[in-house]
């Protein structure tokens, strides 16, 4: 796993929406939980039985030690972690009420990961080398993504891309888009789905995208993930039993590490993305993104009863829309 490793201060309530001019406001509960999208997919994948390594950056300060101890107690190889003297450990504060959150992130070391923190000889032992949080690195791993990514290929692995969100508006630049032609696969969620594409539904966007290359897993929250093969010519929608959420934090994390789980077990991608769909669903159940992270047997139990339909490709999207 490549990308960002930063505690998450999580802040639980029907309002939670901050009153200015020095007023304080009680919530339920305040938690410190692991964070980073490339962290929560790493200790997910963890949980499902993968051999991890993340390579990422944190500070030399409680913040950064908090994350280092909490991944290596599940079972994450933390060697590849590099931390900066100097620079403090990035944060974020989400304020989540019910299905909706806000997020505030401080970059920190985050945004120091570069093309040269990636030690080879890891990308040369990996089955799969998943990138998550781009445009938190847009600047400094972003112009030599492609390269890393073009390495692990060759090396063997299979390759895969979470953007997330991008908080400057940018979206698709050169980088990015010759980053995403080394990606054997592309993990957005609907609305980045959309804004990478220019498109109005996940259906347009993941024939857009899959045009580039890459096969596609568009998630759509609780209604399951929108699945496309490299051309778009074959598209499914797989989906799960519903759950009773309880802190949706992290579910698309740890759909990721569901899906390069199915895929390392040779698994077809629908097949793949039910047991990514189960993972994301059963991590709702506690707070935080790794709390509910579940084990391969709990997780292969509700892919089981996954419902896969073929959907439509209809590149103006009218089945599904997006947000």
């Amino acid at each position: 796993m490549i990308g960002d490793c930063n505690p998450d201060v999580l802040v639980l309530g029907e309002d939670v929406t901050p009153a200015f001019g020095q007023q304080e406001k009680l919530v339920d509960q305040v938690s410190l939980v692991v964070g980073g999208s490339a962290a929560i997919t790493a200790v997910a994948a963890a949980r499902l039985g993968l051999k991890v390594a993340l390579i990422a950056t944190v500070g030399n300060d409680p913040a950064g030690t908090f994350m280092l101890d909490q991944l290596a107690r599940e079972g994450v190889d933390v060697s590849t972690v590099i931390v900066r003297a100097g620079i403090p450990t990035g944060m974020t504060v989400a304020l989540s009420r019910g299905k909706d959150r806000a997020i505030l992130t401080a970059l920190g070391a985050i945004a120091s990961l570069a093309p040269a923190d990636v030690a080879r000889d890891i990308l040369a032992r990996a089955r799969h080398v998943h990138v998550s949080s781009y445009f938190l690195l847009a600047d400094t791993l972003g112009p030599g993504l492609a390269g890393v990514l073009a390495d692990a290929r060759a090396a063997g692995a299979a390759t895969s891309l979470d953007t997330n969100w991008d908080p400057s508006g940018r979206w698709l630049d050169e980088h990015l888009s010759a980053a995403i032609t080394q990606a054997d696969l592309l993990l957005p969620n609907e609305a980045e789905a959309c804004a990478l594409s220019g498109t109005a539904s996940p259906s347009a966007a993941a024939l857009a995208l899959s045009s580039a290359g890459p096969a596609l897993a568009v998630k759509l929250g609780e209604r399951g993930v929108l699945c496309a093969d490299g051309s778009g010519s074959a598209m499914y929608q797989v989906s799960v039993p519903p759950v009773t959420p309880v802190d949706t934090t992290g579910a698309g994390d740890c759909f990721n590490a569901g899906l390069i789980a199915g895929l390392l077990q040779g698994l077809p991608l629908p097949q793949a993305a039910a047991l990514g769909c189960a993972t994301g669903a059963l991590s709702t159940g506690a707070l935080g993104g790794t709390t509910g992270a579940p084990g391969l047997q709990d997780a292969t139990d509700i892919a089981k009863r996954a419902a896969i339909h073929p959907a439509p490709s209809d590149p103006k999207g009218t089945s599904i829309l997006c947000p």
